[in-house]
């Protein structure tokens, strides 16, 4: 018995050291010192009964609190008791001051647990209670009361209320809002604090409530209305009121009905409680939290943004060979007087919660102890923010390897460069170095080992090493590329614009672009491109800079890309816009006016008079040019076409750019005549002087760009088909029914770009030992030797100085037989080079919240989906999804 005390006051003090964050009040942005633990002013709810228990065996006075009738009542004088909306979500309610006679009456009713009556204590008075309900954990209690002893009732969770004083001092008005507390607290909150259900009674033994009417009163006269902003918030430390609880005894009087064998609830599963492993073919065993003991499926309870942390642990905890490990004699590895571990805290509290989770019977797991051990030896961890599951199971990897290291004293290694010697030599003396240094079971699971090459870009030297790695970090290469379509033209009038849709880098450069369109568009070796933006059939840019960045082009923009000859770069560039008479509705009548249509089109060329204007402009146009017999068919396509893209300009063009009006009897007479040339600007909407065809053009010196307007008229348009001139295609056409469609990879093209050379950034310089300089060297990463376990972290999340940013790809890996075999470089000595899939690590939702969970393959072929405590089967065809983060493969070891 002594020794179960000494334990249960450890365990006991250790909880309350390590517990939230102490009682405040505090004025909100007001900042207060941190309360030590020596003056611990915690309070903790608590059910009624559990404190009263523990208080009746005492042989000390029983301590009389103040007792307060809950009621429901609106906040701040609005109208509802829960409201709950897009935009607020509270719990409000009344704490109103009865007579202490009151206190009795409490004990004759319902409470407890399955009550509605509920304590305040201080620490002090909580750690007796606690220590008294673990004393005696084995004394029988009815099925209504509240056992310490059970581990997953032990979850102490914080919960923050804001309180103010109504008018009447004994009367405290109390609000829970989501924006305090976790989703998670505010749920069981909404459970607790239900005043509509039954009648809700609380006692006050801290005698903080009465302290805060006091000096609230000093603080703010009865005669000043208190505003919401100078809500006091008080921090509780709920215990014994897990949502488990709540239904345990209906759980346990379930399975003992059924126990005679006559239940359909177990339909047909065998249950070996000798055995490490349960197999179950039904989906009916499992309800929010795998009440049905198989072994394995147990689900974590969220302490408040723990699903991280809770989805990283189901992978580790149902990885084969450390469960066998950790559920055997373990501690006789850990190293204490490791430099590098943490004494063997965390591989302590790693195997103690496995071994709960494996537990037969076992219900939700509060796995508050190892976080507690977590936060304390990795300060980023700590909080109830949302971190990152990859960067938890990275620490974690390595805290374990540290703590379970067989080797005692390391031996001074040291690294050496390949110098010619054989790839197979140089890697075995790496590797007989590391496990010199490094021997545990995480080394003999988990740690492969990969090739290095660097190679000098100045003197060409080369240098080879080879390290160890826990996981791979692939790079997904398909949310990299971005998908563009352009209109290309060409400048000799020999066919018509073409679209062309190409891959370029999501944030490459405009150089990339030209490459990629050069390429899709088989450009002569004497031609260039010029990209223009096009908008209302007018050039407002050109693309030339090829350093500028591709994230200057929006999706809606219009690209054309226009194909010149080299030799005449020094020609200038003529820009012919087009106009054609449309009638359109003014103050109710039918009126004529000119109307910019189509692609502007461009040539090089030195230009003498009218004449060599109106060849070049005829001799663009050549393409469009119809025959007789198809002359009405294409006119009537090409006005309708055409109709479509003046009536979509007339909606954009703002009127400031609206066109020339001119009078109608002088309109219709202009339209005779089939082409007329004019100066305008680059707007295309000043009408300046007429070409004249025998004179020369009226522009000294000649421009580098020369803009020339021409109006069609109505025969003119009747000779040509301006389709192709009136339709062009945004760079990507989205619309409000459409969604760009996924980007989908496969995990073998992840692994390709991981693998594949590259230069090393400025920052990553590399120090040439020949050149003695640092230069950006070309880095090549090959797999040499491939571990038992084999973890991929898919490289989701991307951050930059400017932006964080989630990639939401869908990364289609194997399932039953990923290959290795081609990634390899090590063709012999591997004994297996085939694995198998059984867990992923899934992140739903955004880059600054979402949500994590964890499928696991348990037993036979069935697939399991562990959502913090919530455990259910899942079928094998709905694991592939965008939201696969980190993926665990085990070696198929050859029979």
């Amino acid at each position: 018995m002594d020794s179960n005390d000494n334990n249960n006051d450890c365990n006991i003090n250790e909880t309350l050291e390590n517990s939230s964050s102490s009682l405040h009040f505090q004025e909100q942005q007001q900042e207060e010192e941190p309360v030590s633990v020596d003056d611990d002013q915690r309070v903790y709810l608590v059910p009624f009964r559990w404190w009263k228990e523990a208080q009746e065996s005492s042989s000390s006075e029983v301590n009389r609190g103040i007792f307060y009738a809950v009621s429901s009542a609106p906040p701040y004088g609005g109208a509802m008791k829960i409201f709950n909306n897009i935009f607020n979500s509270d719990i409000a309610f009344n704490l109103r001051k009865e007579d202490d006679s009151s206190l009795n009456s409490g004990a004759n009713g319902e409470v407890g647990i399955t009550g509605r009556d509920y304590a305040l204590v201080p620490s002090e008075m909580w750690l007796s209670a606690l220590k008294w309900h673990s004393d005696s954990k084995n004394a029988t209690k009815d099925s209504k009361g509240f056992s310490a002893a059970e581990e997953d009732m032990s979850d102490v969770y914080p919960l923050q209320l804001r309180l103010s004083v109504l008018r009447e001092t004994n009367l405290l008005a109390v609000k829970i809002s989501k924006k305090d507390n976790s989703v998670e607290c505010f749920r069981r909150a909404c459970k607790i604090f239900n005043v509509d259900s039954e009648s809700l009674r609380l006692w006050d033994f801290s005698g903080q409530t009465t302290v805060f009417l006091l000096n609230d009163r000093n603080k703010f006269p009865k005669e000043s209305q208190k505003q919401p902003e100078q809500d006091l918030l008080l921090e509780l430390q709920v215990y014994g009121l897990s949502d488990s609880a709540r239904n345990r005894g209906a759980k346990r009087d379930g399975m003992a009905q059924h126990s005679n064998g006559t239940s359909h609830l177990m339909n047909g599963t065998t249950i070996n409680s000798s055995s490490s492993l349960v197999r179950s073919n039904s989906s009916a065993l499992f309800g929010s939290s795998c009440e049905a003991g198989i072994l394995g499926l147990t689900g974590l309870q969220n302490l408040g943004n723990t699903c991280f942390m809770n989805s990283a642990l189901q992978c580790l905890v149902h990885t084969p060979k450390l469960v066998d490990y950790f559920l055997g004699d373990y501690k006789r590895e850990i190293n204490p007087d490791n430099p590098l571990g943490t004494n063997g805290e965390i591989a302590s509290a790693f195997g103690d919660l496995l071994k709960k989770l494996w537990a037969p019977g076992a219900t939700p797991v509060a796995p508050r102890t190892f976080k507690l051990k977590l936060a304390h030896f990795a300060p980023q961890f700590s909080g109830f923010n949302q971190h990152d599951s990859q960067e938890l199971l990275a620490f974690l990897l390595d805290g374990l390897h540290e703590d379970l290291n067989r080797v005692r004293c390391k031996p001074y290694v040291e690294a050496k460069d390949s110098d010619g010697r054989p790839d197979e030599e140089v890697a075995d003396e790496y590797w007989r170095n590391h496990l010199a240094r490094n021997d545990s079971i995480i080394v003999d699971v988990c740690q492969g080992q990969y090739r290095s090459t660097l190679v000098c870009p100045i003197c060409r030297n080369v240098s080879v090493t080879f390290d160890p790695f826990m996981y791979l970090s692939l790079p997904l290469p398909s949310t990299s590329t971005r998908t563009m379509t352009l209109t290309v033209v060409k400048t000799d009038g020999s066919t018509q614009p073409s679209p062309f849709t190409i891959n370029v880098p999501k944030n490459g450069k405009l150089q990339d672009l030209h490459q990629a369109l050069s390429k899709a568009c088989s450009l002569g070796v004497d031609e260039a491109l010029l990209l223009a933006e096009i908008y209302n059939s007018r050039i407002i840019r050109f693309l030339e800079e090829p350093t500028d960045s591709l994230s200057l082009i929006r999706d809606n923009d219009q690209l054309v890309a226009y194909r010149l000859p080299k030799h005449i770069e020094e020609a200038p560039l003529v820009v012919f816009m087009h106009q054609q008479i449309e009638e359109q509705y003014s103050y109710g009548k039918l009126t004529p006016s000119w109307r910019a249509f189509g692609i502007p089109l461009v040539a090089r060329k030195n230009i003498v008079n009218g004449s060599d204007i109106r060849e070049m402009y005829l001799k663009l146009l050549a393409p469009f040019l119809v025959s007789n017999e198809d002359s009405t068919e294409n006119r009537d396509s090409a006005e309708n076409a055409a109709t479509e893209v003046m009536m979509e300009m007339e909606n954009s063009t703002s009127p400031s750019e609206s066109p020339e009006k001119v009078d109608a009897e002088e309109l219709y007479a202009q339209s005779d005549t089939e082409l007329q040339f004019y100066l305008t600007d680059e707007k295309g909407i000043v009408r300046g002087s007429k070409i004249a065809t025998d004179e020369p053009v009226k522009s000294t010196p000649m421009p580098d760009r020369l803009n020339i307007l021409v109006c069609w008229s109505d025969k003119t348009v009747q000779q040509y088909n301006v389709q192709p001139l009136s339709l062009l295609p945004e760079v990507f056409k989205s619309g409000f029914f459409t969604k760009r469609p996924q980007d989908s990879v496969s995990l073998y093209k992840c692994l390709e770009a991981f693998l594949k050379e590259e230069p090393l950034g400025p920052e990553d310089m590399w120090y040439c030992p020949v050149c003695k300089k640092h230069c950006q060297a070309s880095k090549k990463l090959d797999l040499w030797r491939l571990p038992k376990i084999l973890v991929i972290h898919l490289k989701r999340f991307s951050y930059n100085r400017y932006l964080k940013n989630k990639l939401e790809a869908f990364v289609d890996f194997p399932i039953h037989d990923l290959d290795m075999s081609t990634y390899i470089a090590r063709k012999d000595g591997q004994s297996s080079v085939r694995y198998l899939l059984y867990a992923i690590s899934n992140h739903y939702g955004s880059m600054g919240g979402g949500h994590y969970t964890a499928f696991v393959h348990h037993g036979g072929n069935q697939w399991y989906d562990f959502d913090d405590s919530h455990v259910s089967p899942i079928n094998e065809d709905k694991i592939k999804t965008s939201a696969a983060y980190v993926l665990f493969y085990r070696r198929v070891e050859d029979s």
